[in-house]
């Protein structure tokens, strides 16, 4: 049975990705993106089942006009896609006023705008499902990416807060965490510079030489990843993509553990 899929940052990466698989297995796609144009392909292949609507996350009426569109066009909605965001490369010390904001804007307040615009529909619905994207980043960090990690860290939160508020309603809530993929998150529309501070130049070497070496997956092999999300009756809380990503998060883990077990004693110590 085909579903309705809302999909934001549908243009390009993986929310082009995605929106195309949805599209050509038969789902509905409602396809948020700010310049319409980029899906014109699509929409003349696709033309009965995919709307396309002009729309900034960061605007939060515009979001919930964005949603009774969608509902308006398709009769409901079935799953959101929180995927709109963009990244940011900057020492902590380098970071502006400007640069935290935009990009707390974009990739926090923006998903949360979306959040609280489509609840009500699939509360009414009493089924639906909201597909979080985070990253890697959002369970531990890099140099130079801390802004990002950031946004990443405070969507978890968020996020897995949400879970278990809404879980009463038969909404499920799923948190994809994706590691390094070869998309274009690194192009000029996808990635912000910080002004530079040269006694970073170093970390700054070996942060990009080390984003030009990586193993990067595949990223049309995740949609088959995204497509059996949407259709289990059982999706998890996380979902970690790439091979690179489980082995990373795994050891990042490990290493947590093995240096909270060893302050144990100084931990429980402190409960008086």
């Amino acid at each position: 049975m085909a579903k309705t899929i809302f999909i934001t940052g549908a243009s390009r990466g993986f929310g082009r990705i995605w929106t195309e698989a949805f599209l050509r297995r038969g789902d509905n796609v409602v396809a948020a993106v700010r310049t319409p144009e980029s899906l014109a392909d699509l929409k003349q292949e696709f033309s009965s089942t995919l709307l396309v609507v002009k729309h900034d996350v960061r605007d939060r009426i515009g979001s919930f006009e964005a949603v009774e569109n969608a509902v308006g066009h398709f009769g409901r909605i079935d799953v959101l896609i929180n995927n709109a965001g963009f990244g940011h490369v900057g020492a902590v010390e380098e970071l502006s006023e400007s640069d935290v904001r935009a990009q707390f804007e974009t990739n926090v307040l923006g998903s949360l705008w979306m959040v609280q615009a489509i609840l009500p529909v699939i509360r009414e619905q009493k089924s639906g499902q909201i597909i979080q994207l985070s990253s890697a980043l959002g369970l531990n960090t890099v140099p130079l990416m801390g802004l990002y990690s950031a946004t990443k860290f405070a969507v978890e939160g968020l996020t897995e807060t949400l879970a278990s508020e809404v879980s009463g309603f038969g909404i499920k809530v799923t948190i994809v965490e994706p590691g390094g993929f070869s998309t274009d998150f690194f192009g000029n529309n996808s990635l912000a510079l910080s002004s530079i501070v040269s006694d970073y130049d170093a970390i700054r070497k070996d942060f990009y030489e080390h984003a030009e070496d990586q193993d990067s997956g595949n990223p049309m092999a995740t949609a088959t990843a995204i497509l059996s999300l949407v259709d289990s009756d059982n999706p998890p809380l996380r979902l970690l993509l790439g091979k690179n990503t489980f082995s990373w998060v795994k050891h990042i883990y490990s290493e947590r553990l093995k240096t909270w077990e060893s302050w144990e004693d100084v931990s429980v110590a402190a409960h008086g």
